[in-house]
């Protein structure tokens, strides 16, 4: 492995369908020789949503992070670091499993809640495994300058930044979500 995506922005191409990848934009926090480790930012998960519903007095939207370790819990947090544990995504950004220090910053307003999305679970891939879906064009990788991590995206993200990327990409933007259906 020559090259690292963390910080990086993949975003699936049509050859991704059926599955939780189609049509997801993945944010890479970790890669190395080992692997890599991302999270989807634009796959509400309205079941989850609703668990933490029962929990506190204001609506948290949940994401799904990824296929691996659904009961695991993740955020992504803006500014100010509340936790001892956390990897830094950039200057502004940072990801951590820290919940109860988040949570207990969001009750005591030492930060909003505007700046945190919630994930279950995460993206994974093994040694070389993503570089070898990048090779077959599974993916396409995105340097995404100035995206707000922790805004509540949904399908309109993936298709906004296919029609950014221009060429081939606003063909697929515009494609049914089935490819078949063209």
């Amino acid at each position: 492995m020559n090259y690292s995506y963390k910080g990086k922005i993949l975003i699936s191409t049509p050859d991704i369908s059926g599955d939780i990848f189609s049509r997801s934009v993945v944010l890479i926090i970790e890669h190395d020789e080992n692997g890599a480790f991302g999270l989807i930012l634009n796959k509400k998960n309205s079941k989850m949503s609703n668990r933490f519903k029962n929990f506190f007095d204001f609506k948290i939207e949940v994401y799904d992070g990824g296929p691996v370790e659904n009961e695991k819990v993740f955020l992504i947090v803006k500014g100010k670091k509340i936790s001892e544990s956390y990897t830094e995504i950039n200057n502004e950004f940072y990801v951590t499993e820290d919940i109860e220090s988040v949570i207990n910053s969001v009750l005591n307003k030492e930060i909003s809640i505007d700046d945190v999305k919630i994930f279950s679970g995460y993206s994974g891939w093994g040694a070389l495994q993503l570089d070898g879906e990048i090779n077959r064009k599974l993916w396409t990788v995105v340097d995404v300058y100035n995206l707000d991590y922790t805004l509540p995206n949904d399908q309109t993200l993936w298709k906004s930044i296919m029609q950014n990327l221009g060429g081939e990409y606003l063909l697929w933007a515009n494609a049914p979500e089935d490819i078949s259906l063209n």
